[in-house]
């Protein structure tokens, strides 16, 4: 079943992302950005990397289980 954008939860899920943009985006436009705002985009970027990694290794291992139970080798 595919997500659609039309439920609550992606709404405010664009809105919150949006708003953090928007804020990022003039902070670094500003001369004095500040540590927080660059902060941010740091700490995102690498929670977002650790989540990519996650969901490969999770990919990784059910598909093993998958052809394991089906009786195939991988």
């Amino acid at each position: 079943m595919r997500a659609t954008l039309n439920n609550p939860v992606s709404a405010f899920v664009s809105a919150f992302l949006g708003v953090h943009l928007a804020r990022l985006r003039a902070a670094w436009r500003q001369s004095d950005r500040g540590a927080s705002a660059v902060e941010l985009a740091v700490i995102t970027a690498m929670i977002l990397v650790v989540a990519v990694v996650l969901l490969l290794a999770i990919q990784h291992f059910v598909r093993g289980a998958t052809k394991q139970i089906r009786g195939t080798t991988p």
